[in-house]
Formats: structure tokens, C-alpha cells, sequence
């Protein structure tokens, strides 16, 4: 007997990196439901845009595993990192510094909940646009219910089902502002739990849409003019925030400061500027600004936690598009530094 454990990585793509992955065929023996039972493999650099021909090998690191829920049985998804042949990170592998940075704050115990934004295509247009022309303006969208404002709830709902039988910690899902666009959330996890879960979420996403033959994109501007774009809002908290409402504005602060808005924002995701422009509840690319319960803010406090005196915060900034790896290791450093200094770790 054996089973077939789908290895999936990260590529090189500039400047949206892709999902790849293959299968490989493992013993009966070899059966386990831990990464560090499973081996090391390798794959052809020089198409993922990882490598040259000359010196094509890469390296695939196990780090996440879980049940495959397309398969079912004892078949498994392996997320990997990349690694040069010498076993050193590949420039392309954004996890390993995020693994330094959790470690470095881990006793503040930081934890995120990541919403992420999606958009279906049938061809070339969003799933729910007629032919030559465009939908009613949006907004009845919103969380509707319907055939004649809900397009690809059948996609989403499978998704869902692949994500909770993978035992991924997704949180919940809603129809989104415009025809065809969906959210669903991961979360609340550890920094590099969330971005692990959130990556072969994705991969799920896409994989579950080859099968009723519509495409998802995490593009932050699907459609041109007066659509809200797609993002990828990004909840933080530490103890500190969940204990007391000053670690919160120290937090938002913190994000405000000298050159980090845009050391932030740079690494939010291509296309940031598209959908960053101060409407469709968003705050410009180029300014910083915080508020109580304010979408139009770059970092939104949700009004419970101003009552409540305690909670997380919501960076609205990143693009459907962002790396979780990239915008967790940003917000935890960023944030944590400062809650260290202020005495508030």
C-alpha cells in the first residue's frame, strides 16, 4: 500500500510570487502525520524562477502538513520552504526570517486573524459580470443572498468544506462588495500558524476552483473604477493588547513612526497603489492614520475593543496579494519592538 503526500511551495514570480506543487508517491511505511517524518525533495528551479539551467536544483523543506481533503484516505498536503542545495534559505523563501522574528518575540504570544479577499473569473471577466456590460452598482452584494446577487457560493462552500476537513483554522467566509469576490478569514493563530494555513488555503482555493472550472485571483484591482478592491485586512494582538488598551495605541503608534508606513506598505503586495487610494474604504497608499471603528483608516480599532479596554487591531493596508509571511514578520517587529520599549511586552 502507499499514499501520495502533494508537496506545495512558493515560486519565485515576480512581483506575486505562485503556488506550485506535485505529488509524490510514499510507502505505507513512511506514513505520518508529522513534518519531521517526512523527507526532504527537490524540483527544477530554473521554471519557478528559482534558479538558472546551469544550476537548477532546489530543495523542498516539509514545514506544515495536513490531512489532503480533495483525496481524503491517508493522503496528505505538505507545505514546503525552499532551500538551496547547501540547505541555506533561497532568496525567495520570505519564511525563514519570519521564523527569527516569532521566536525573538514569542513570549508576547502575538496572534493574527488574516482576511482574505478573493475575486472568481469565468474567462475574462468576474464571475457574475454579463457579457459586454457591467452589474448594478455594488453593495447589495455585500453578504446577499440569491442568484441574482451571490455568484460562485457553490465554489465557496466547497472551499470551506476542503479548508475544515484539512483542519485548517479558518474562521469564517462572506460574500464580498463586488459580484464574484469572497473573503474568508484564518485565524486567530501563531504568526508563522497563520501564514502556513493561510498559504495552502489558498492552494485549496485554487484547486477547488479547477473542479467547477472558474479561476480564482487574489488580484488587490480586478476591475477598473468604481469596485472595491480585494485585500487581505490583517487583525494583530499581543497579550499586552488583550490585556489593556494602552498596548493598543502603542501598537497603532508604532505602525505611524518615522519611515514604517511605507517600509510597511512597500511589502504590502504589488499593486498597492491601485487599491490604496483613499476610497472603497480604504486610507491613501501614502498616508498613515488611525482610528475607532474608521474603514477609511489605514489601521482600524474596532469599536468593542475601545469599550472593552483591551483587544487586537486591524491593519487594512495589505493586498489580497501580500505575503503572510512578509506582512506578519513586518507587523511583529514593528509592534513588539515598540511594546518592548515602552515597558508593555
Amino acid at each position: 500500500m502507499s499514499f501520495k503526500a502533494e508537496y506545495i511551495w512558493i515560486d519565485g514570480t515576480e512581483p506575486t510570487a505562485k503556488l506550485r506543487s506535485k505529488t509524490r508517491i510514499m510507502p505505507d511505511s513512511e506514513k505520518t502525520t508529522a513534518v519531521a517524518g517526512l523527507p526532504i525533495w527537490g524540483f527544477d528551479g530554473s521554471s519557478t524562477n528559482q534558479a538558472e539551467g546551469h544550476a537548477s536544483d532546489r530543495v523542498l523543506k516539509p514545514v506544515f502538513v495536513c490531512p489532503d481533503p480533495l483525496r481524503g484516505g491517508d493522503h496528505v498536503l505538505v507545505l514546503c520552504e525552499v532551500l538551496n542545495t547547501d540547505m541555506t534559505p533561497h532568496e525567495s523563501n520570505t519564511r525563514a526570517a519570519l521564523t527569527e522574528v516569532a521566536e525573538r518575540f514569542a513570549a508576547q504570544e502575538p496572534l493574527f486573524g488574516i482576511e482574505q479577499e478573493y475575486t472568481f473569473f469565468k474567462g475574462a471577466r468576474p464571475l457574475g459580470f454579463p457579457e459586454g456590460g457591467f452589474p448594478a452598482a455594488q453593495g447589495g452584494y455585500y453578504c446577499g443572498v440569491g442568484s441574482d446577487e451571490i455568484f460562485g457560493r457553490d465554489v465557496v462552500e466547497a472551499h470551506l468544506e476542503n479548508c475544515l476537513k484539512a483542519g485548517l483554522g479558518i474562521s469564517g467566509i462572506n460574500a464580498e462588495v463586488m459580484p464574484g469576490q469572497w473573503e474568508f478569514q484564518v485565524g486567530p493563530l501563531s504568526p508563522l500558524e497563520v501564514s502556513d494555513q493561510l498559504w495552502v488555503a489558498r492552494w485549496l482555493l485554487y484547486r477547488t476552483a479547477e473542479d467547477f472550472d472558474v479561476s480564482a485571483t487574489l488580484d488587490p484591482k480586478p476591475v477598473k473604477g468604481d469596485w472595491n478592491g480585494a485585500g487581505a485586512h490583517t487583525n494583530f494582538s499581543t497579550r499586552a493588547m488583550r490585556e489593556g488598551y494602552e498596548a493598543i495605541i502603542t501598537a497603532c503608534e508604532s505602525l505611524g513612526e518615522g519611515s514604517k508606513p511605507l517600509d510597511h506598505v512597500k511589502n504590502y503586495g504589488a499593486g498597492i497603489d491601485d487599491r490604496l487610494t483613499g476610497l472603497h474604504e480604504t486610507a491613501p497608499w501614502n498616508e498613515y492614520s488611525y482610528g475607532v471603528s474608521d474603514r477609511g483608516a489605514s489601521v482600524r480599532i474596532p469599536w468593542q475593543v475601545e469599550r472593552d479596554g483591551k483587544g487586537y487591531i486591524e491593519d487594512r493596508r495589505p493586498n489580497a496579494n501580500v505575503d503572510p509571511y512578509l506582512v506578519t514578520r513586518l507587523i511583529v517587529d514593528t509592534c513588539c519592538s515598540a511594546l518592548e520599549k515602552a515597558g508593555q511586552a
